[in-house]
């Protein structure tokens, strides 16, 4: 294998979820290069002396031949999407690419080298906690490439692709109220599972793009780039540069740079509004006042008659009225501007658990191909 160096130089650091850099003293998992060349791991088997002390997981360190194989040689036609790391394309592992390996669909993303946002620091970050992470509702990473420049990821194929695309589409039918609270319940049960790990995680980056769904609306959440260990010990807090995505952070976190799992349980808040409503956390097309949803929706979670005013036109009155109460209370606590008034994640899967609706979900439905990560978004720094 060639080598792939990863070069750290000084920049603008920006909260966005495709301007992900920090300094190599905040990274995370245990990602410590040198300070005089920041040299990390050049090729597989340094990957992988890097992750003997941690990984659970086998990778598979594809080489890129076989990925053009996988891909068919990255066919447009196979793109599932693309943003500020680069392109993902859909792909088939096949019973006669390597010994051993079973056929499987999945989707690989090609980081774009010079022209990402994300670096690779990101990408090892990804390579490490997915490696030591194994869960339902976290996406499962098959493997990785490191070869010359080149720098990738292979993970399990999520056939509906984001929560975001689903919901927001305006060519996929509604999601149906149960689907939406399944998708809640999923996703915090992954988050739930973060932060009770032995070694907690923070997820920093927690919002609609980053949850994949399978063909049963199986919630799974994705891209571990910007992931963090979580406190320990008596410390509150971890203290970072910023990143993220306006409108999913945390207030308290872009103040300070504070980050407590709490954080992560603001951004949970948020997306379950957005399940609530429809609406976008950010939608610059809306009125003024109605541009950010948490300012717009959360003086009115807390009134009974006013909140059904706010909840989804499209569902069109199909949903629980109790279930709708409880929910946008759980919203409300989330979105507390204490963050140790928030609840644990844990108590937000007990607070789903009731929620649920067992309903059938056809396999036989069409499936339309959506971006399986997020497209470019603007930066903190053109937000704020």
């Amino acid at each position: 294998m060639g080598n792939c160096w990863f070069r750290w130089e000084p920049s603008v650091y920006r909260v966005s979820s495709n301007a992900k850099s920090e300094s190599p003293k905040d990274q995370s998992p245990s990602v410590n290069p040198r300070e005089d060349d920041s040299k990390l791991p050049s090729n597989p088997e340094e990957v992988e002396i890097l992750r003997r002390d941690s990984a659970a997981n086998p990778l598979i360190a594809f080489t890129f031949s076989e990925l053009k194989i996988i891909t068919g040689n990255f066919r447009q036609d196979h793109m599932l999407g693309g943003g500020g790391f680069g392109s993902v394309y859909k792909g088939f592992i096949t019973e006669d690419l390597r010994e051993g390996i079973s056929p499987l669909a999945v989707a690989v993303k090609v980081h774009d080298g010079d022209n990402s946002y994300q670096g690779h620091r990101e990408w090892l970050a990804e390579v490490i906690f997915l490696g030591q992470l194994s869960h339902p509702n976290l996406v499962k990473l098959i493997g990785y490439c490191c070869e010359d420049e080149q720098r990738v990821l292979i993970y399990e194929y999520m056939a509906r692709g984001s929560v975001e695309n689903n919901l927001f589409s305006r060519v996929l039918l509604p999601m149906p109220w149960s689907i939406r609270m399944k998708i809640a319940f999923g996703a915090a049960k992954g988050l739930a599972f973060l932060h009770e790990a032995e070694k907690p995680v923070i997820y920093r980056d927690f919002k609609t793009s980053n949850i994949l769904l399978d063909l049963d609306y199986n919630a799974k959440l994705s891209d571990f780039g910007l992931a963090k260990d979580g406190p320990v010990g008596d410390k509150s807090h971890v203290s970072t540069r910023i990143m993220g995505t306006y409108g999913y952070a945390a207030p308290e976190y872009i103040l300070t740079g504070h980050l407590t799992p709490r954080s992560d349980v603001y951004s949970f808040g948020v997306v379950l509004l957005e399940l609530l409503t429809g609406r976008k956390s950010l939608d610059k097309s809306r009125p003024a006042r109605e541009q950010n949803l948490t300012d717009w929706a959360l003086p009115m979670l807390k009134e009974k008659k006013k909140l059904l005013n706010i909840v989804d036109p499209r569902l069109e009155g199909d949903y629980p009225t109790k279930g709708v109460h409880k929910a946008a209370m759980l919203v409300y606590h989330c979105l507390n501007r204490n963050p140790k008034a928030r609840p644990l994640m844990r108590d937000i899967v007990d607070s789903l658990e009731p929620l649920q609706v067992p309903e059938e979900v056809s396999a036989e439905k069409t499936i339309i191909e959506v971006s399986q990560f997020p497209a470019e978004t603007k930066t903190k720094e053109d937000s704020l």
